[in-house]
């Protein structure tokens, strides 16, 4: 047993060589490679058919010049997606419960939308700093406001998803302690914290899709202002 349950959230080394790189790598392996065949494998097929239907849902709100990210938040999904799901399973490490991995992720993606709106579009860029109709003497406040805002948007992307990884795998913890504990005391409630446990378990695998779909789902947002 862990002597702090928190230890589950640093970063193992064995050898010398921290376990988080190749939790980050390990991901890509799982992935066919699509070959020339004629027919391809049911594995293949999910994989295509599922990548198509999170590409049309997520660039159907944005118009042809967004199109051209679908790529890359395509890939960045099916990472974050595979990197939750698999630190859920025995003896493994999240990499995604630690702070300074999400916001790295974050941080570049918003820059790159707010460098696209300036770019291309400033005036409506800028506009969105100060709503329409807004009288004259809350127009500093509300620029200020909208600015802190603004920046307070990759912290936010970051802090989402660790805090609900970080949450979902402390409840895990902390009832499979309990389940440990309780069972040469009583199998009643042993059972009834193990029940618990699976269903606890159900969810946060639901919750580890979630929440790479949001942290997806918000960047295209972000992308959709400014383009």
């Amino acid at each position: 047993m862990a002597p702090n349950f928190f230890d589950q959230f640093s970063s193992p080394t064995h050898f010398g060589v921290p376990l988080i790189m190749i939790a980050l790598t390990f991901p890509w392996i799982l992935y066919p490679t699509p070959s020339n065949r004629w027919l391809e494998n049911r594995l293949v097929t999910l994989q295509n058919w599922f990548i198509n239907r999170f590409t049309q849902q997520l660039l159907l709100p944005l118009n042809p010049e967004g199109h051209k990210w679908a790529l890359m938040l395509s890939s960045l999904m099916i990472f974050l997606i595979s990197l939750n799901l698999l630190g859920l399973l025995p003896y493994t490490f999240t990499p995604t419960t630690q702070l300074s991995l999400n916001l790295g992720l974050a941080v570049p993606f918003w820059l790159a939308t707010v460098l696209i709106g300036m770019r291309n579009r400033p005036t409506a860029a800028l506009a969105h700093l100060l709503p329409e109709g807004t009288p004259p003497l809350l127009i500093p406040i509300l620029i200020m406001i909208e600015t802190v805002s603004l920046f307070i948007r990759p912290l936010a992307l970051g802090v989402r998803l660790t805090a609900n990884l970080t949450a979902g795998h402390l409840l895990i913890q902390l009832i499979a302690t309990a389940t440990a504990v309780l069972l040469p005391m009583t199998v009643t409630l042993a059972t009834l914290t193990m029940t618990v446990l699976f269903l606890l378990t159900l969810l946060e695998i639901a919750v580890a899709m979630i929440q790479a779909f949001v942290f997806i789902l918000l960047l295209s947002l972000y992308l959709q202002e400014n383009i």
